[in-house]
């Protein structure tokens, strides 16, 4: 899989509508065939910062995805509503879907 996290600096009066502004582009982005996930979480420590962890099945889910018509709108809209230009990691993975943290195993998942 495609293992991407990526860092959104969203300028301070458009951080507590984040979740609104991009609603469009992560609906249609999870109803990609090769998304894996598509998660938005807000930093706990900066509030105008949100953290995206995205999976893709394969290199081609990968590039479907950024040759959706929903991620050149993306490309052409949220650039208006960021501080800077967003950090990424991008990694490929040789597994399909999150592996449990054993050193913090929680005995009810066995259940």
């Amino acid at each position: 899989m495609i293992f991407i996290t990526a860092r959104f600096r969203v300028r301070p009066e458009h951080a507590d509508r984040w979740p609104e502004i991009v609603d469009e582009f992560t609906r249609a982005t999870r109803g990609e065939p090769g998304c894996l996930w598509f998660d938005w979480s807000r930093s706990i420590e900066d509030p105008a910062e949100y953290v995206l962890v995205e999976a893709f099945r394969d290199d081609d889910a990968g590039a479907a995805h950024v040759q959706s018509e929903h991620f050149r709108k993306a490309q052409q809209t949220l650039p208006g509503y960021l501080a800077q230009t967003p950090r990424i990691v991008n990694a490929k993975l040789d597994q399909q879907d999150w592996s449990l943290l054993g050193e913090m195993a929680v005995s009810r998942d066995d259940a």
